[in-house]
């Protein structure tokens, strides 16, 4: 039988400013190397979640594969680090294609803001008002008026994220929808938010907005005073995402639901 396992012989290594990943990318360096990242196979991401949310919108539609290792707090995204027997565990990862959510949030002034978003579109309120939105799915209205502190609108990947402390459901990844989550709401007090199809577009349409000014955020990306705000799958883009066989995304989304 012919093996037909990835063999990933340009490995680039990046890591954050925490000193623990920036020393594991020295020494990782000295034993495998470190090639130039527009000739690299594959990228070796060195730090936390945060930092691996960054390499994977930096490397999004390149077609090079981004394998974390846990130098940092949490890890959720991230392989074990080991330093033995990186080439063998790169052969047989298991891959995770992951599509990105994308905003579009107008401003005050008019100007309408894009930005791609793994885990989730969040609407925030701005100050001590709550907000009030409106809600459509495909141009018709859902929810008239919801009052809260905010909304989400996470990706299967994005829902173990702030979408689970805000008590929204965990989506399996391969599931073909999104969490409307709504954070802290106070009419109608009894929702607790949605799922919808990922084909859908969801529309956020901000009520009192001069009174109750809102932000929205695509997983970095802020963007002030927004007055409407539309959400969509883009299954046109995308990054691979390695894990070590056994601890791919579906498994962990999995151990999540069980307490693990």
């Amino acid at each position: 039988m012919t093996n037909t396992a990835p063999s990933y012989d340009k490995i680039a290594f990046v890591a954050s400013s925490a000193p623990d990943a920036e020393a594991a990318r020295v020494r990782l360096t000295e034993a495998y190397g470190n090639a130039p990242l527009e000739r690299a196979e594959v990228v070796v991401a060195l730090g936390g979640d945060g930092f691996m949310l960054q390499m994977l919108h930096k490397f999004r539609d390149t077609g090079i594969p981004i394998y974390g290792m846990h130098r940092g707090t949490i890890g959720f995204l991230m392989n074990e680090f080991r330093e033995d027997g990186l080439p063998e565990r790169l052969a047989v990862a298991e891959r995770n294609v992951i599509h990105p959510l994308m905003m579009q949030a107008t401003d005050m002034s008019g100007k309408v803001h894009s930005a791609p978003a793994l885990n989730e579109v969040s609407l925030l309120r701005q100050s001590y008002q709550a907000a009030k939105l409106r809600i459509q799915i495909d141009g018709k209205v859902r929810m008239e008026e919801l009052i809260c502190d905010g909304m989400l609108i996470a990706t299967p990947t994005g829902s173990t994220a702030y979408n689970l402390s805000a008590h929204g459901p965990i989506l399996p990844l391969a599931a073909p929808f999104l969490a409307l989550t709504p954070i802290s709401p106070f009419r109608p007090r009894r929702w607790r938010g949605a799922m919808v199809p990922d084909r859908c577009t969801v529309e956020i349409e901000i009520l009192e907005k001069e009174k109750r000014p809102v932000n929205a955020v695509a997983d970095h990306f802020e963007v002030r005073s927004v007055v409407h705000v539309s959400a969509r799958m883009d299954m046109n883009s995308s990054v691979e995402m390695l894990f070590d066989p056994g601890h791919s995304l579906d498994e962990r989304i999995l151990n999540e639901q069980f307490g693990y």
